[in-house]
């Protein structure tokens, strides 16, 4: 399916005592590059609550931590569907060094589709998945 590419930059605040992008920070930089891949499909995430009654939320992650990333380094992360089922989507994702290209973290993260009322997982919407696993 395609791949989805996200422009960040390491900002001060991204960084630990040693210099380098805290670990935690590559979850968000994931989190954010999934959120515009839903954004440049045409679906904002308030609306899905609103429309569809529905939230996806994180059920699992898989992190390698391959390189480190430092202050004001450009990145790309990347978003793409890697297998998907009747309440959840898997995300295949890398942040990589826009300027070398060297692969810094790569993750593999399962999201769930809730029902926003109850939390409780429910079906992808129809028409949603279609347009979501749409070459």
């Amino acid at each position: 399916m395609n791949e989805f590419i996200w422009p960040v930059r390491v900002y001060y605040e991204d960084t630990d005592s040693g210099g380098v992008v805290y670990y935690a920070n590559y979850l968000k930089f994931m989190e954010r590059a999934r959120t515009e891949w839903l954004r440049d499909r045409g679906f904002e995430q308030d609306q899905l609550i609103e429309q569809e009654g529905i939230i996806f939320a994180v059920r699992h992650v898989d992190a390698d931590f391959l390189r480190p990333a430092r202050f004001n380094d450009p990145l790309l992360v990347s978003a793409r569907i890697s297998e998907h089922g009747r309440a959840s989507m898997t995300f295949a994702q890398e942040v990589r060094h826009a300027g070398s290209g060297q692969v810094l973290c790569r993750g593999e993260v399962k999201v769930a589709c809730l029902d926003s009322s109850r939390f409780r997982p429910c079906p992808i919407p129809q028409r949603l998945l279609a347009e979501l696993t749409a070459e």
